[in-house]
């Protein structure tokens, strides 16, 4: 298969995608829109997704409270499943193919005609521009068979009855009479043939009961730009639901794949974390540096029954030990106190203590190997580093974002990661130098007497640093 834009670095991508709407199932959160009666045999569904919660994952939901009904989901496996039920004739489609990649951004098409005479070409799923043909379930309609899609009945983007998705999505379009390759939507990169970005798809015919969402208007994220006005009304989203996170420009989040004694839960696509047991634990981001220079920042936005929390940096991945997070002598780890752990060892002339409200700054500078932490915009240690270039930094060849609650535990306690797309209101929003991220406090410090630019972790930014 080829590979997935934003786990491969490039820095132009040609058509760039400007915005994503974050969907969170803890806020029930959804769209729906009820076309007229249309075509219900031939139209072609394209979207861009980046998962977030693992598991079962509504993208689609066609319900009346009872049969027939049609829904695209990841179901408990990971894996894609298509159904369109009427209680006898109808579309199952489930993949062998496994979808747990929660750093990349998934292209999906959906490409039915159900007048077709051969029954594998009335459903079409191509993945990253690719047609799947391995199906663990796959039966496909009768001919002539009329789907629930275009059924005048209401559709759930993010829902199916009282289930809801955990996802960031893009570029979502139905095109009304057309099965349509991924062509219409996407190509493989010209310098990187193994990578699969979008076009731009304005110029396409969506016909009268068509749509395309591109979740640049934040006032009104299901707006639909095709020109139809088939708008799709919001339910439970907030204004920072709408994200710079896109399949043109990926950015870091926490990785529920690497969280220490599963004990943090994760919401607001990966990048809310709640502790919620007495055991210690930490958990890292979706992406590792290099090289270069990197910023993310953090909101304790709740104290649990203990203060106990900290953030920082480490090379190694929290499911590879049995520590918590500032005990190994590879970890940077900004504690609650205001101290720097180290390998169990606590500086105590670092910084200031910080608790439910503030906002820590957290820099990472690989091309002088120093760390530094700012609280609510102010530099501690003097604008000192933490010295990272010591033989004990050298266990692993990339770097990692972490936040975490050490020994002593703190459950309750929530802190949210801005990477650059952040999932608390901020006052201001400041971009790196690149114009990439929006953050509360600038990126931008001077450290060690010298003026210093750091960026988003993001492809784009990678790309160019590392």
């Amino acid at each position: 298969m080829p590979l997935i834009l934003g786990t491969n670095s490039i820095k132009d991508t040609g058509y760039d995608v400007a915005n994503s709407c974050r969907f969170n199932d803890d806020d029930s959160a959804y769209m729906h829109f009820t076309p007229g009666s249309g075509n219900r045999r031939t139209f072609t569904i394209s979207m861009w997704v980046k998962r977030a919660k693992l598991g079962e994952a509504y993208l689609w939901g066609i319900n009346n409270g009872s049969n027939p009904y049609a829904q695209i989901v990841f179901n408990s496996n990971d894996k894609l499943y298509i159904n369109d039920y009427d209680g006898g004739e109808d579309t199952q489609l489930i993949t062998n193919q496994v979808f747990r990649d929660v750093a990349a951004w998934y292209h999906i098409v959906i490409a039915y005609d159900t007048t077709q005479s051969t029954a594998a070409n009335r459903v079409k799923l191509y993945i990253n521009g690719t047609r799947v043909t391995s199906f663990a379930t796959e039966t496909y309609p009768a001919q002539n068979f009329d789907t629930e899609w275009n059924n005048g009945v209401q559709q759930d983007l993010g829902k199916f009855s009282t289930s809801y998705g955990d996802y960031y999505l893009a570029e979502v379009c139905m095109v009304e009479d057309s099965q349509l390759a991924p062509t219409s939507f996407g190509e493989f990169d010209e310098d990187s043939p193994q990578i699969w970005k979008p076009i731009d798809v304005s110029g396409l015919t969506f016909n009268t009961e068509g749509f395309y969402l591109d979740f640049e208007d934040s006032g009104d994220l299901g707006d639909d730009e095709s020109g139809n006005g088939n708008d799709f009304t919001e339910v439970n989203f907030a204004a920072t639901d709408q994200t710079t996170d896109t399949c043109t420009n990926n950015f870091c989040t926490i990785n529920p794949l690497d969280n220490f004694y599963e004990a943090g839960t994760l919401a607001e696509g990966n990048c809310k974390y709640t502790a919620n047991t007495g055991r210690s634990t930490y958990i890292t981001s979706t992406f590792g540096v290099s090289s270069g220079r990197w910023y993310y920042e953090v909101l304790c936005s709740t104290e649990g029954s203990n203060s106990y929390k900290t953030v920082g940096f480490t090379p190694t991945s929290s499911t590879s030990n049995t520590n918590w997070f500032g005990e190994d002598a590879d970890h940077v780890s900004y504690y609650h106190s205001g101290k720097i752990y180290n390998g169990g060892t606590a500086d105590g002339t670092y910084g200031s203590s910080w608790a439910a409200t503030d906002i820590l700054g957290c820099y990472l500078d690989l091309t002088s190997d120093k760390a530094y932490f700012t609280k609510n915009g102010a530099i501690q240690n003097s604008g000192t580093g933490y010295d990272i270039s010591g033989s004990a930094f050298d266990t692993g060849p990339f770097w990692f974002c972490t936040v975490g609650m050490p020994a002593a535990q703190s459950p309750g306690t929530v802190l949210e990661a801005n990477f650059g797309n952040p999932p608390f209101a901020i006052s201001s929003s400041v971009s790196d130098d690149n114009g990439y991220g929006s953050f509360e406090y600038s990126p931008n410090i001077t450290g060690d007497g010298a003026a210093k630019k750091f960026y988003a972790i993001c492809t784009k930014n990678i790309a160019e640093f590392g």
